[in-house]
């Protein structure tokens, strides 16, 4: 099952009544690492008012968190929450970044400031869609490489090749079909080639 995520870190600022919201939003592998990147703005911005926060994990995005950081419950951290997965995102963290401007906004003001920061920050990225693929590897003579890059290209797979004395051909394939990639070695090959079937990867 393939996934969306954002490809790199990005961020955005927004301005109601001079209180500054900076969204920042970035791709990460898990809890921990989520949780360094928020740590991360705390130290980027430390008389900020408010860092508030939300992350969604695993492919199937069933690990979500987020938090107010002393906010009205239910005015920060649930807006950024549901901008994320209203764009279908998992393997993400979202950081809001408040400078209070001395106005209140209200729960209702608040709940859209936040999550328009977070929308800023993903209209200014690039999402990607990731998929499990299972590298099938063998090291095969220059022609031999050509013809499987070409073939595999032919299934829409993706390769991936080192040269040496040899080419050592990394033939990217869906969970599904790694007995394809298997039987297309052993035809542009005659039998030579010995591939060996690596960890699924998600790419």
């Amino acid at each position: 099952m393939p996934y969306r995520t954002i490809a790199a870190p990005t961020e955005a600022e927004i301005e109601i009544k001079k209180s500054r919201f900076i969204g920042f939003v970035a791709p990460v592998a898990d809890e921990a690492e989520a949780r360094e990147v928020i740590a991360e703005r705390r130290n980027a911005h430390p008389k900020a008012r408010h860092h508030c926060t939300a992350f969604v994990l695993d492919p199937d995005s069933r690990t979500q968190r987020f938090s107010d950081d002393g906010e009205p419950a239910g005015t920060a951290g649930a807006p950024i929450l549901d901008v994320v997965t209203g764009h279908g995102l998992t393997f993400v963290v979202a950081v809001v970044t408040r400078y209070f401007g001395g106005t209140l906004l209200g729960a209702g003001g608040l709940v859209r400031a936040y999550g328009q920061a977070t929308s800023a920050a993903l209209d200014t990225g690039r999402v990607v869609t990731k998929h499990e693929l299972v590298p099938v590897r063998a090291d095969v003579d220059y022609s031999q490489a050509n013809a499987l890059q070409r073939a595999a290209g032919n299934r829409g797979w993706t390769t991936r090749a080192q040269y040496g004395a040899q080419v050592e051909v990394d033939m990217m394939t869906p969970v599904a079909e790694v007995d394809a990639a298997l039987a297309m070695y052993a035809d542009i090959t005659a039998g030579q080639a010995e591939p060996s079937v690596g960890d699924v990867e998600w790419v």
